[in-house]
């Protein structure tokens, strides 16, 4: 897994070249048969109208974007496909991934198309024989060999999904207060506390962050234990070669509740969803949060008279200076498919339409452009440098290319039940009702329950 990620990062940015050399490799230029239903259909020809459900996470503010972009798609799709409409369900992603569609896969009725994590998660429902192996698609669009890693998304030697993007995780930092006051993006973990300190001792918060959904104080939480335990340690534990009350497991865990403790985050952070944290550095409440590449839209909205965005974005420092930086790379999230669409040759002629006019180039590259998602795809050096089009997104390009480190998220590595009882454990951390050391032997103790189950 993780030579695929690090082959990814290369590849974004090298294969391009290759890809220029062996003449232009854009599947829009493909000719596809769509099939009888499909955008070749005889004019005129006539077809029986059909709905298909598709489930998407583009909702709120902060993602109005993506839901542009997916809509687009959606009509184009409509177009072209006789009798086709797409009905959209947005629902937040954490209730999608955790409970709604889970419930709908244990029922056997999933949406026909549906936001999905690749790994674990699709590799559990593609052993149920609930998601549709869409390689002969792949085949047919001469998509095969465009997307840089497919293998969260590959079960058994079958490819039962596909990412939408790529990402990273750092601070995102107010670059004008940082100039103001003297301050330095930090080298190391012990720099990045001081400057906490001067941020609050300021009067403000140090580090934006709402935990009502555990997966986001947890990308923290993640960062510190690759920085303690190693890079390489989340992928042992399904395996049983790490422990996740190891004595190095318990000090990352210990240091982000002392972050909690010292004040680096604003009071009552349980209770703040995802995308109001982001208004906590918008209106300079706070200095830095840490966040995903995914955000950088918000950011470069945020401009100053020049028209520059007035916000940076660094890595999480390591414990040493010269240890070399360490984040999370992935292409974790993306779409995966009904199985039961291979029943219906209208919805399966509408799926590949789908997935023909999303997985694109022109796509992509809209991604980078307006919200700094980095590809899935491989593409051309010029297209990426083109749409690369704002100083942030090329900081966070720049980051990227410096780290020496990386891994997928803990979430993409670890067992269901794991994720969950991990993600109420480091709310009682946070709350401070129970230690670090308590929660983590909890934890494991799930872990040694779903390895003994040889999920």
């Amino acid at each position: 897994m993780r030579k695929s990620l690090m082959m990814m990062l290369s590849l974004i940015f090298m294969a391009g070249a290759l890809v220029a050399g062996c003449g232009k490799s854009n599947n829009a230029a493909e000719p596809v048969n769509t099939g009888t239903n499909g955008g070749n259909a005889p004019q005129g020809s006539k077809a029986e109208p059909f709905e298909l459900k598709m489930r998407h996470i583009e909702i709120g503010e902060p993602n109005k974007n993506r839901l542009a972009r997916l809509e687009a798609v959606k009509n184009k799709t409509e177009e072209q496909v006789p009798g086709l409409t797409i009905k959209l369900d947005g629902v937040d992603s954490e209730v999608n991934r955790k409970d709604k569609l889970r419930s709908e896969m244990a029922a056997g009725n999933p949406p026909d198309i549906f936001d999905a994590f690749g790994s674990p998660d699709i590799g559990v429902y593609a052993k149920e024989g609930l998601v549709l192996d869409i390689g002969p698609i792949l085949d047919e669009l001469n998509l095969r060999d465009r997307f840089i890693n497919l293998d969260p998304w590959t079960y058994d030697g079958k490819i039962y999904g596909l990412p939408k993007g790529g990402s990273i995780e750092g601070y995102f930092y107010n670059k004008e207060y940082f100039a103001a006051k003297g301050l330095e993006v930090p080298k190391t973990l012990a720099e990045l506390e001081a400057l906490a300190e001067k941020v609050k001792a300021d009067g403000k918060v140090p580090f934006a962050q709402g935990s009502k959904d555990a997966w986001v104080p947890l990308m923290t939480t993640n960062n510190l234990w690759s920085y303690y335990a190693g890079a390489d340690f989340t992928a042992g534990f399904k395996t049983g070669e790490s422990k996740w009350n190891d004595p190095k497991m318990v000090e990352a865990v210990s240091k982000h509740q002392e972050w909690v403790k010292k004040g680096y985050f604003k009071k009552g952070e349980l209770g703040i969803d995802y995308n109001s944290q982001r208004n906590q550095l918008l209106t300079e409440e706070a200095v830095m949060m840490y966040d995903g590449s995914w955000a950088s839209s918000v950011f470069n909205d945020a401009v100053d008279a020049d028209g520059k965005s007035k916000f940076g974005f660094f890595v999480m420092p390591p414990l040493n200076e010269g240890d070399g930086f360490s984040s999370m790379v992935d292409s974790n999230n993306g779409y995966g498919f009904s199985a039961k669409v291979a029943d219906d040759p209208q919805k399966l002629e509408a799926v590949k339409a789908f997935i023909k006019n999303f997985f694109s180039d022109e796509v992509q590259l809209q991604s980078l452009k307006e919200d700094g998602l980095l590809p899935s795809m491989i593409l051309s050096e010029g297209d990426l440098q083109a749409n690369a089009a704002n100083d942030l997104i090329k900081e966070i390009i720049l980051r990227m290319n410096e780290l020496e480190y990386k891994w997928p998220a803990f979430d993409a590595l670890v067992q269901a039940e794991v994720n969950t009882e991990l993600s109420s454990g480091i709310h009682r951390v946070i709350e401070g009702v129970q230690d670090p050391q308590a929660m983590l032997d909890a934890v494991q103790k799930v872990q040694d329950e779903a390895n003994a189950a040889g999920q």
